[in-house]
């Protein structure tokens, strides 16, 4: 922290020392945060003066998602490499992140039919539905489905991304592969399942859970990543909440943008628990 000339919380004798003012290009902090090209990404498609916070607020959803599945595949990583307190550590800043994420459908919660009808009708066919950010988070928690690569086929590197996340182990399959290597009877089928298929909850993998809950002083390191996985699951539980109400207020029971189903698609998403086998297991502990 930075003192100001004759501060008494100076050191006697100390000179203040003024920030350097003069660079000889940009600043290093433009060079470092690109602030120049994200303040100037926002291309608006209408007059209406609340079109601003409805983009503003979707690139920052989509920052948040970018650090989310940073987070999520070097916890993955970890666990394939038994470094679990690594995990741990990327899974609680993925807490927080979720946290933050969710927070951001404030300037859009109380929007009114009218206010949103501003300005939808330059959204054209756009929806969150085909964000490919978001569809490689759903897919870290286990929600594969080939079909969602089908919006990217016109973005050669977007798709070969998403399609090499469809094929590769989920956060939950690598925590699955842990709990194997550790002595636990996870089924072979669960290990062995195809990876580009959406996870299907196992009684098997449930009982795992729960026997490692009901003995937590031997399992103290599983039962608190478990915990760790739970407060994910309940945040992104959560986010889907928020995104449906947000629609529902904003739009009622009408089609989404994109051709999607708009609330009824959010309300089938909403039912679906992240992690299924560890909210299950809680009524056998």
């Amino acid at each position: 922290m930075s003192l100001s000339p004759g501060s008494p919380d100076s050191a006697a004798g100390s000179v203040a020392v003024d920030p350097n003012l003069d660079f000889a290009g940009t600043t290093p902090y433009e060079d470092y945060v690109q602030a120049d090209v994200l303040t100037h990404l926002q291309h608006l498609r209408s007059d209406d003066p609340g079109e601003m916070v409805f983009l503003v607020t979707t690139q920052v959803m989509e920052l948040w998602f970018t650090v989310i599945v940073h987070e999520w595949e070097t916890a993955g990583r970890a666990l394939r490499e038994d470094r679990v307190p690594v995990a741990m550590d990327a899974l609680k800043r993925s807490v927080r992140e979720l946290e933050a994420l969710n927070h951001s459908w404030r300037p859009l919660a109380q929007l009114t039919p009218a206010q949103f009808n501003a300005y939808r009708s330059a959204l054209g066919e756009g929806s969150g539905f085909q964000s490919a950010m978001y569809r490689r988070m759903e897919f870290l928690l286990g929600e594969k489905s080939a079909s969602m690569l089908v919006p990217h086929r016109g973005a050669p590197r977007v798709h070969s991304e998403l399609e090499k996340a469809l094929h590769e182990p989920s956060l939950y399959d690598e925590v699955l592969a842990l709990l194997a290597r550790r002595g636990l009877p996870v089924p072979a089928a669960v290990l062995g399942r195809d990876l580009a298929q959406r996870y299907e909850p196992s009684a098997e993998v449930e009982a795992v859970w729960a026997g490692i809950y009901a003995d937590a002083d031997q399992n103290g390191e599983l039962v608190r990543l478990g915990e760790a996985l739970s407060d994910v699951a309940e945040l992104v539980w959560r986010w889907r909440n928020d995104h449906l109400v947000a629609t529902r207020r904003a739009m009622g029971a009408k089609t989404g943008t994109g051709g999607s189903a708009g609330v009824a698609w959010l309300e089938k998403r909403a039912q679906k628990n992240v992690f299924p086998e560890l909210w299950t297991a809680r009524s056998h502990v």
